[in-house]
């Protein structure tokens, strides 16, 4: 994490909670844990309150470290917003884009959104973070995250929608599998073959498990993974079939892999959306970032 200099004292109240363990942060830190140790006691007297309740394996927020983090968090957050508008006014734009996001963004769409952006802007740079529905969510709100793409999100109260596209799901298959040569996919047709599926927490999970309810039917799951990568490449190697959206699928065509869609009586599809918390201003970056991806997928995907 990076820590504005002025923040700094502050700051590490934020890395020792997001580590749980004031020896974890001294390390992410390079300070020793006593003198870390030091400035979280110092720091408390000041307030007359615990930050932290201490465990027998590390540290948690009190109610009061509570509110200190979130008021931390938005000054290191206001901050870079200032650095960026600074920059911009030199006509070179600076700042870093923190970007929570779906699994299935990885592989293909964010890289070349990235690079292309960074091509226009080289002093700009990325962290992006691999988050679950729920945890993306989370990210937002705890301003560890400027922008989320999320598939199905879990909830959306707290969330400003940029844009939404529709994701149809999509079934995996090695070129010489039997059902490679339908045009679409019926769950039915599946029940003959094993199956790849992504575990619970993921959106793709979500859509195939409500469309199992409705129709009962006796899918055989093989391989259940938390990686799309696996799940996306196992079928070269068996004639399984997995599920992917179009997002996390290659736009150029794999010899070795095909892809069908399943029909949409079976499972509808679902809507992947681009998101910021509600009512905060990006920093310049990630708000131009934020522009070019809602372009993209409406160019793509609309």
């Amino acid at each position: 994490m990076m820590v504005a200099r002025h923040l700094t004292p502050l700051g590490y109240i934020d890395v020792i909670a997001k580590a749980g363990s004031i020896r974890k942060a001294a390390e992410t830190l390079s300070i020793t844990s006593t003198a870390l140790n030091r400035r979280v006691l110092a720091l408390e007297e000041e307030l007359g309150v615990p930050i932290f309740e201490r465990l027998p394996r590390g540290v948690r927020l009190s109610t009061a470290g509570e509110f200190l983090v979130a008021h931390v968090r938005h000054q290191i957050s206001d901050f870079e917003k200032l650095k960026g508008q600074i920059a911009d006014l030199s006509g070179v734009r600076r700042g870093n884009v923190a970007i929570a996001c779906s699994q299935a963004l990885l592989p293909y769409f964010l890289p070349e959104q990235i690079s292309r952006y960074r091509a226009e802007h080289p002093a700009v740079t990325f962290r992006v973070s691999l988050r679950d529905r729920a945890a993306a969510e989370q990210a937002l709100v705890d301003l560890s995250a400027d922008i989320a793409l999320i598939f199905e999100p879990v909830r959306l109260r707290e969330m400003q929608v940029l844009i939404s596209v529709r994701q149809p799901l999509h079934a995996v298959m090695s070129v010489d599998h039997p059902l490679a040569g339908r045009d679409t996919i019926r769950l039915s047709d599946c029940v003959a073959f094993p199956v790849g599926l992504p575990t619970a927490q993921y959106g793709v999970r979500h859509l195939i498990d409500m469309a199992l309810m409705r129709s009962s039917l006796p899918l055989t799951v093989a391989v259940e993974s938390d990686s799309f990568e696996l799940l996306r490449h196992y079928p070269r190697h068996e004639h399984l079939v997995s599920f992917q959206i179009p997002v996390g699928l290659p736009r150029q065509a794999d010899e070795r892999i095909v892809t069908r869609p399943v029909d949409r009586r079976d499972v509808p599809e679902g809507l992947l959306y681009l998101c910021q918390l509600h009512g905060r201003t990006l920093p310049v970056a990630a708000a131009k970032f934020a522009v070019q991806i809602e372009a993209a997928l409406e160019s793509y995907f609309s």
